[in-house]
């Protein structure tokens, strides 16, 4: 989901080195599941931009609606693998343009209290009118 963050993050730090982590929740166990990562050889030395257009209070349910929703569970997942990498939880900083409610940004306070959160928007839903033109639902 992150991806279509990235054109406008290029378009202001043009010398920025972009990683790369593809996790969905699984359908059955909704559990996150890490299918791909890709990150610069000295990530661990970085401050850190997790994007997420939309973090939704879904946990983990996949939304038919927006597929590509960041959920608590995947988030928190993301951060697990970055710290894998030696990351340390204090330089990485959640990038969302809508937050639903703040279920999921409090779960993933709770595991990563160091992780800075920034959204410019917290509503009970995910806003339709966006997801549909961001996501062409």
């Amino acid at each position: 989901a992150g991806e279509a963050m990235e054109q406008g993050l290029r378009d202001c730090c043009r010398s920025i080195r972009i990683g790369k982590i593809l996790i969905q929740s699984d359908e059955e166990t909704q559990r996150a599941k890490v299918y791909y990562t890709k990150f610069p050889p000295d990530i661990y030395r970085r401050k850190v931009l997790l994007m997420y257009p939309i973090l939704s209070n879904q946990g983990g349910k996949q939304n038919l609606f927006f597929p590509s929703l960041g959920t608590g569970n995947t988030v928190t997942e993301d951060v697990k693998v970055l710290v894998e990498h030696d990351v340390q939880p204090g330089v990485i900083i959640l990038l969302s343009l809508f937050s639903t409610l703040m279920a999921s940004a409090k779960s993933i306070i709770q595991e990563f209290p160091e992780i800075t959160i920034i959204t410019t928007e917290v509503h009970p839903v995910a806003p339709t009118r966006f997801g549909q033109k961001y996501f062409g639902t």
